[in-house]
């Protein structure tokens, strides 16, 4: 009979159920559940345990290079970040609703580890995210236009929810790396969210873009509907470091 269930747990794919059906009924018979309250213990343990898998599937595909979660960030450390604002970016409803985030600071405030964190919340929600840099990003847009791919890679971007871009603002951009990046930000206007963390104000992205006009463009696209938080200038990444070394 176990060998009957086991087989069918895998023709059904149903992997939970039947690596804990033996642990579930003997916990069964001693709380002398009833039949639908058996099934419903059963069900309920592959359904848990799918959730998890599909969360941890949904964090894996968003390519973060490093894992950061919000329960992590040390509100104490920079008060310019208040953490009632911040735990509203972790339901998904601005996303839903294609609204974009701004993270503007120096370095060593936390932007990155507040993207990661934000965007771990929002695949765990159950929402596609990606994470990329800004940098790679605007690269392998100008090597799939020269190599004539420029559709399929545009696609697979707007196939996700929530875009994370980090490090935005720290190179400058050539007139065609900033029209593909416009692109990007096109295609997903007031549809699918972006997200980007950058240690420039917006007066002064007009360094990184050559064309005043796209810089333009771009800002009124990141600010429209959206949410603006300003992480501040003190780092306090050095000052940790400063006083590590201090004793």
């Amino acid at each position: 009979m176990d060998a009957v269930i086991d087989q069918a747990c895998r023709t059904l794919r149903l992997p939970t159920i039947g690596a804990r059906f033996e642990e579930l009924a003997a916990a069964a018979m001693r709380e002398q559940a009833t039949y639908k309250g058996f099934l419903l213990t059963l069900l309920d343990a592959e359904c848990e345990h799918r959730d998890e898998r599909r969360k941890t599937r949904l964090v894996r595909e968003a390519h973060f290079p490093r894992a950061k979660r919000l329960d992590d960030f040390d509100f104490t450390a920079n008060p310019n970040v208040v953490p009632e604002v911040i735990h509203t970016l972790t339901a998904p409803g601005w996303v839903t609703a294609g609204q974009p985030l701004c993270l503007i600071g120096q370095s060593g405030t936390g932007k990155s580890h507040l993207l990661i964190g934000i965007g771990t919340a929002i695949a765990e929600a159950g929402l596609r995210v990606r994470y990329t840099t800004t940098a790679n990003l605007v690269n392998e847009l100008v090597e799939a236009a020269d190599e004539r791919q420029l559709t399929r890679v545009l696609n697979r971007y707007s196939k996700v929810d929530l875009l994370c871009l980090d490090e935005f603002g720290y190179l400058d951009l050539d007139k065609a790396g900033a029209k593909l990046l416009f692109q990007v930000f096109t295609d997903r206007e007031e549809r699918s969210a972006i997200a980007v963390a950058s240690n420039a104000p917006f007066s002064e992205w007009n360094q990184t873009f050559a064309d005043k006009r796209l810089c333009s463009a771009i800002v009124d696209r990141l600010t429209f509907n959206g949410t603006i938080i300003e992480t501040g200038t003190d780092s306090f990444r050095l000052r940790a470091t400063q006083q590590r070394l201090l004793g």
